[in-house]
């Protein structure tokens, strides 16, 4: 009967640990997914232009940006409405630096022409000091670097309908076709520019290597506790 009822014991004990290990597993790569895509949930008094086949504005609300691709060089950038129901955009982007991180998840070109909403030229994730430089199409980037007065990223405007489409994957033929297109900038002039004048390149790291950070600690911390609680909950069965 002792045996038994220790066999019972035990059994619910792995049972319980075995959950918890799971649920940490879990817990551990959504958290892990959620930094990857560094999704993001924005709302715009205002409305605002994305890139898009031809100007493309989103009206004032609430939408969400996230990464679908940051394999490369290239990095791809979807736009959602608020429950991620609907498209509007799948944009190709650069990575770009900015000196001093701030809760800002966008950045709008400082001019616009009269009456038209502003556009969108970069997004930032929260904290993040690189972020997300969008290319437009030509004609529409030509137009908005003479209305800035700053050097524009673009695609070709044959390529702008792979923008909109509407795509899942990285794996999926618009986005590759973005991927591979030639990405040049032009300067209000209506000249191009090499793109290494419009991107700020992240600062050169002066040290070997950089501590690692702290994000996964708490969470390696919860575990072990767990798995102590556990170790002397089976402890105290056994002595039994």
């Amino acid at each position: 009967m002792f045996a038994r009822n220790l066999s019972k014991r035990l059994s619910r004990a792995l049972v319980c640990a075995f959950s918890i290990t799971v649920l940490c597993t879990m817990f551990s790569s959504t958290a892990s997914a959620q930094n990857w895509n560094k999704r993001t949930s924005v709302t715009f008094s205002a409305p605002v232009e994305i890139p898009g086949a031809g100007a493309q504005v989103l009206p004032a609300g609430t939408y969400v940006f996230r990464l679908l691709d940051s394999q490369s060089d290239r990095h791809i950038v979807q736009i959602f409405n608020k429950d991620e129901s609907h498209l509007y955009a799948t944009i190709l982007a650069i990575p770009n630096y900015r000196l001093q991180a701030t809760d800002k998840t966008v950045m709008t070109f400082a001019e616009r022409a009269v009456g038209e909403p502003q556009a969108i030229r970069a997004w930032f994730y929260p904290g993040d000091n690189s972020g997300q430089e969008f290319a437009y199409p030509k004609k529409r980037a030509v137009e908005l670097a003479k209305v800035a007065k700053v050097p524009v990223l673009y695609i070709p405007d044959e390529v702008a309908p792979n923008i909109v489409a509407p795509v899942k994957t990285a794996t999926e033929a618009p986005v590759i076709a973005l991927k591979e297109v030639p990405l040049k900038a032009v300067k209000p002039t209506g000249e191009d520019v090499a793109i290494a004048e419009v991107i700020v390149p992240p600062p050169v790291q002066t040290v070997a290597s950089l501590p690692k950070t702290a994000s996964d600690l708490p969470l390696l911390a919860l575990t072990g506790l767990l798995c102590l609680s556990v170790g002397i909950s089976l402890r105290g069965l056994c002595a039994r």
